[in-house]
């Protein structure tokens, strides 16, 4: 059921990836449904069976008049953000994944039951959403290194949590080698850049906690255009750790600027990732869809407060 202005009364879906995060989600999944019960009065879990799974589940909690709540990944997130700003819904995001970099960069809590409680107070944002390949994405989108190293975090079992995005990069560092790619921006003249990295980023953080884009807006219209050019491996690998600081934006070899579209192709085949996942293969273009999304941000958090804000709809 909806309220006058739109917004959702009391009734929430959550949507669940019960693998991700290597079973997080499912632990905290009775302490996040018991918070998220002590102030919504209709509560109801869904387990997802696939991405695709979630967009359906979303979109039948749109249909509904509910809430969609994602709880899960960066790329459960993304599906369901993409489902629902389609079909002009409301949504909201708990931590449930290895990276949570959307949640990081709303500066949401990084603790599920803590940001489950705080959607209480919540408050309805406007958002951009970025598109490649068809699919939405919240976050960073990224190709050649980084492709490399997302094939390698998302097969890692042994290593846990955030450092598993660590241990994949030395060991793609290792034997890289430079790849050229032919970037496009807006109407501009395609450009050449030979290197390590192409980023199409709307929010600032991946690879869970790397502030790669550190100046991306979650609500600017624009995208912040991230690429890193050759430079040997020491060179790369001294400044990695400046990335957590977002600090490796000074180096000489990595060049940003904004942009609406992006096209990106290359030298040799790779796949682009958005926010964990592969979303398309190059050639690609990356749009943003400026404001697309309904979300609720929890107070305190800034994005979004240039668009039009509708009060809290819960009761």
């Amino acid at each position: 059921m909806t309220d006058g202005a739109g917004g959702v009364s009391g009734a929430l879906t959550l949507i669940v990836n019960p693998s991700a995060g290597g079973g997080r989600a499912s632990a905290v999944l009775p302490d996040v449904t018991a918070a998220l019960g002590g102030w919504a009065p209709d509560v109801r879990v869904e387990k997802t069976k696939s991405l695709d799974h979630a967009g359906d589940l979303a979109s039948a909690a749109v249909g509904e008049g509910r809430l969609a709540v994602a709880l899960g990944g960066d790329g459960l997130v993304g599906r369901v953000a993409e489902t629902v700003a389609g079909l002009d819904g409301l949504m909201a995001a708990l931590p449930g994944g290895r990276g949570n970099d959307f949640l990081r960069g709303l500066g949401s809590p990084l603790e599920p039951v803590a940001a489950a409680r705080a959607l209480a107070g919540a408050t309805e944002r406007r958002i951009d959403l970025a598109m490649a390949g068809g699919r939405g994405f919240l976050g960073i989108a990224s190709c050649g290194f980084d492709s490399d190293v997302q094939v390698i975090a998302n097969r890692t079992r042994l290593v846990r949590g955030q450092r598993v995005y660590t241990y994949a990069a030395l060991r793609v560092a290792a034997r890289w080698k430079p790849a050229t790619f032919r970037v496009r921006v807006d109407d501009e003249p395609e450009y050449t850049v030979v290197g390590w990295t192409v980023a199409a980023a709307n929010g600032p953080y991946y690879g869970g906690g790397m502030r790669f884009a550190p100046a991306a807006e979650l609500d600017d219209g624009a995208l912040d255009l991230v690429t890193t050019s050759k430079c040997g491996r020491l060179t790369f690998l001294s400044g990695f750790k400046k990335v957590f600081a977002g600090t490796h934006v000074d180096s000489p070899h990595v060049d940003t600027r904004r942009a609406r579209r992006v096209r990106i192709d290359a030298d040799r085949p790779f796949q682009l990732y958005a926010d964990g996942d592969p979303v398309a293969d190059l050639p690609v273009e990356i749009t943003i869809r400026e404001r697309a999304l309904r979300l609720l941000a929890p107070p305190g958090t800034t994005v979004g407060q240039r668009a039009a804000e509708r009060p809290p709809a819960w009761s």
